[in-house]
């Protein structure tokens, strides 16, 4: 049985590599951190790097407090619940976190999921069926999409960050019975945060419920780190926030929902993620817990990562390089051609600079990048690393000063 599809699938596998989209795993020797070691390919001599390509944004991945915390949750509260939350996995801990959550947010209450793709996987079918109708951003994260596929409700997708494009959809939808408007609070590609006061505004408008999914933002923009909403100035207005406490906020695992008071109950009834999916680790709550509350203390981890996107934006514009303006430490280096950004890559890693070139069909086609993702573990001696290899580097492929254009015509797409 096995014999057809075997075969289909290395000829698949074979025609990825050689477009040049075969994607690779590195393997990490150390904690995550600004420096790690690498082994890059299996079996090569492991490699000290500068790494820029995690999620890692307020460097809290191996942070004193954040183990001290975890090893207390093993000793305290065990290893781990092996169970769902309604039969027998909540302990005082999960109850805690999400109070907790729902304060730092100004919500009325919060879920937990095992991670954010839960999170959006379990949120629209409980909610909506074939009489609504979900307004999506076309750039939105795959596990939104996934989620809104599970539901029966009317889909209408606008142009990324285009609020004329979303109100015609709004208008078109205004015979569904309920409406929500979903988008990501930064898009994970381009690093270009949502227009969320203006996306309030017209669900305002239309009588539309909102969602924003900020597993980007969380503890990493807005004056206080509380993410897109602070940002765009309409914290506590948007009706559910998603989540991920598996990138800032420690760099583990886990995820969220948090908002309207009888929405949070619905999805503790019905969200098949919720309920049929083991509680998250004791570990990971208590943690998340010192992690709440350093940020609620403090934002000098918020405002050093703010601080070093600040430099290599500045820094890598000055060099010559392509890249999407903004001010959120995602900052895509634009390459445009699949090999060329794998190239560029290796031979940054040949610098001790770690990062990862992007192309389809994590992107579209004709975009292919470098993501790099700055992080409150990195020092100024390692914004500078990079510039420096960055350019280094440009200089060698001749693409400093380059256009799209002209990148495209020396390179192709």
């Amino acid at each position: 049985m096995y014999g057809k599809i075997k075969d289909d699938l290395q000829r698949e596998l074979v025609s990825i590599r050689e477009a040049g989209l075969f994607k690779e795993e590195r393997f990490i020797l150390t904690p995550q951190a600004a420096d790690i070691r690498v082994e890059y390919p299996e079996g090569s001599p492991p490699a000290e790097v500068v790494n820029f390509c995690a999620n890692n944004y307020l460097g809290l991945s191996s942070h004193p407090k954040v183990i001290e915390a975890a090893h207390e949750a093993l000793n305290t509260h065990g290893y781990g619940m092996s169970s769902v939350r309604f039969i027998c996995g909540t302990q005082d801990i999960h109850r805690q976190l999400e109070q907790k959550i729902s304060e730092f947010f100004h919500t009325d209450g919060t879920i937990l999921y095992a991670a954010c793709f839960d999170a959006n996987g379990g949120l629209f079918e409980p909610l909506f069926t074939k009489e609504d109708a979900i307004i999506t951003d076309a750039l939105n994260h795959a596990s939104i999409i996934d989620g809104i596929r599970l539901c029966k409700a009317s889909r209408y997708i606008y142009k990324t960050n285009d609020m004329a494009d979303l109100e015609a959809k709004l208008k078109e939808a205004q015979g569904a019975r309920y409406r929500i408007v979903a988008t990501d609070g930064a898009f994970s590609m381009d690093g270009t945060v949502a227009q969320l006061d203006k996306i309030v505004a017209l669900a305002e408008k239309y009588d539309a419920l909102t969602m924003v999914d900020d597993a980007h933002c969380t503890g990493v923009i807005g004056k206080t780190g509380r993410g897109s909403t602070e940002y765009c100035g309409v914290l506590g207005q948007v009706d559910i926030i998603t989540s991920t406490l598996g990138k800032a906020l420690g760099g583990a695992s886990g995820g969220y929902t948090t908002g309207r008071k009888e929405i949070i109950e619905m999805l503790r009834q019905r969200s098949r993620p919720y309920l049929f999916s083991n509680t998250v680790s004791s570990i990971v709550v208590k943690a998340s817990i010192a992690v709440i509350d350093m940020l609620t203390a403090t934002t000098e981890l918020r405002d050093k990562v703010e601080a070093n996107t600040k430099r290599f934006r500045k820094g890598m514009t000055a060099a010559g390089f392509d890249i999407k303006p903004g001010d959120h430490p995602i900052v895509p280096i634009m390459l445009y051609n699949a090999k060329l950004s794998q190239d560029i890559a290796r031979d940054l890693y040949g610098e001790g600079i770690y990062v990862i070139g992007f192309y389809y069909p994590v992107v579209g086609r004709g975009l292919a990048r470098i993501r790099v993702q700055l992080s409150a573990g990195h020092e100024f001696k390692h914004i500078d690393k990079a510039i420096a290899a960055f350019t280094k580097i440009g200089k060698k492929y001749d693409i400093l000063g380059k256009t799209k254009e002209e990148i495209i015509a020396k390179y192709g797409e």
